[in-house]
């Protein structure tokens, strides 16, 4: 009998953990990386529970929070720095935030596979999709027939874009800067500001690093913003508490990344026979919950589960999509609106929406986090 081919297009967080999970139980998995090698680059980003019970199944929670910085917790400020919001996730084994640069949790999961598996510099340019078999054709003039594909290659994927024509990226009404700041600061807890100029997050990460972020209402592709600069964003955010315009001010230009923010409008499908969506190619959504990594590492676990279950992979494919369409629309909707509710810029509507989030009982803001942690890693569902 033929042994039957796996690949995975994109080798991102989606990509990298789920050829992890893959090789866990015995299924060598070829990734196909559109760049020429998978350089340092990028920023910080949040592995709340769920991302972290993830990692656990993998056996690899510990390696992770190693090269990461725990935190008791997450609050959202005014522009004053006054609390308006505060979460509390100090106990348990996975209940703090895990903060790390992207770029380490990338290099780590890349250290656990068998590097010949991982294929560079594979730039799509297009896809045949054939009943037996689905074809990659490459812009180095390669191709390479798979009899499976797992599909993570991004927000933009090309591949959906065949699948789902009508499915392209949702703007969402703001822009955003992002840097590491390779600086101390002495910040100990990761806050995100809420006024009337915007928002900014600080993220502190391990060796004394800080992530932040600046994120304001603008049109798409506004050309006001496209040459910003730190001195730009410090006049933007002039009136906001220490130390938001410290932290701008000992940052480079040259390590500042700037990119309109999108999400996808949650799709139906996730599986099309052989060939299946995961990650920001199936449910991209807005960073405002902080699960976009998240919600990519439940989709490699998940997905590894059901196919050590059953060797029908189409219907294993089916399977992993009506296990997690539900939650990843559901993240997708929440972020999007928490999202329209922090980039209020009336300031009536400002004090209206502090005062409710400061009035919200404890029990409600529970509850999301706990729909959020909510998940299982053992299939619910039986795959006849």
């Amino acid at each position: 009998m033929k042994h039957k081919t796996v690949s995975i297009l994109g080798g991102g967080i989606a990509g990298l953990t789920t050829a992890l999970a893959l090789q866990q139980i015995g299924i060598q998995a070829t990734i196909f990386e559109s760049s020429p090698e998978i350089k340092p680059i990028g920023a910080g980003l949040g592995l709340s529970k769920n991302a972290l019970m993830a990692f656990e199944v993998l056996g690899i929670h510990d390696e992770i929070c190693q090269r990461g910085n725990l935190l008791p917790g997450f609050a959202i400020l005014d522009h004053k720095g006054n609390p308006i919001k505060q979460t509390d996730n100090s106990q348990g084994r996975f209940s703090s935030l895990c903060t790390i640069h992207r770029a380490d949790l990338q290099q780590f999961l890349l250290s656990q596979l068998d590097s010949s598996t991982v294929l560079l510099g594979k730039k799509l340019t297009d896809v045949d999709i054939e009943p037996n078999k689905t074809t990659l054709n490459f812009e180095d003039g390669s191709r390479y027939d798979t009899d499976y594909l797992i599909v993570a290659d991004g927000i933009h994927s090309a591949v959906r874009k065949k699948l789902i024509p009508q499915s392209l990226p949702r703007y969402a009404g703001y822009t955003c800067w992002r840097s590491v700041l390779d600086h101390p600061m002495h910040i100990t807890q990761a806050t995100e500001t809420w006024g009337s100029a915007g928002r900014f997050g600080i993220v502190p990460l391990r060796d004394h690093r800080t992530y932040w972020y600046a994120c304001i209402n603008a049109s798409q592709n506004d050309p006001h913003f496209k040459h910003f600069g730190t001195q730009d964003l410090i006049t933007h955010f002039q009136n906001y508490h220490d130390p938001i315009l410290k932290i701008i001010q000992h940052s480079d230009d040259k390590n500042l990344l700037w990119n309109d923010l999108f999400d996808i409008k949650p799709l139906q499908n996730f599986a099309f026979d052989r060939i299946v969506l995961i990650g920001d190619a199936a449910h991209a959504s807005t960073p405002n919950l902080g699960q976009g990594a998240g919600q990519a590492v439940e989709d490699a676990v998940v997905l590894a589960q059901c196919m050590k279950q059953h060797q029908h992979f189409e219907l294993v494919f089916k399977s992993f999509e009506q296990l997690r369409l539900s939650r990843t629309q559901w993240i997708t909707d929440t972020s999007l609106k928490l999202g329209q509710l922090a980039q209020i810029e009336n300031p009536l509507l400002i004090k209206l929406r502090n005062a409710a989030f400061k009035r919200m009982p404890k029990f409600l803001d529970h509850r999301q986090m706990k729909k959020i942690e909510a998940v299982s890693f053992s299939p619910t569902a039986l795959i006849n």
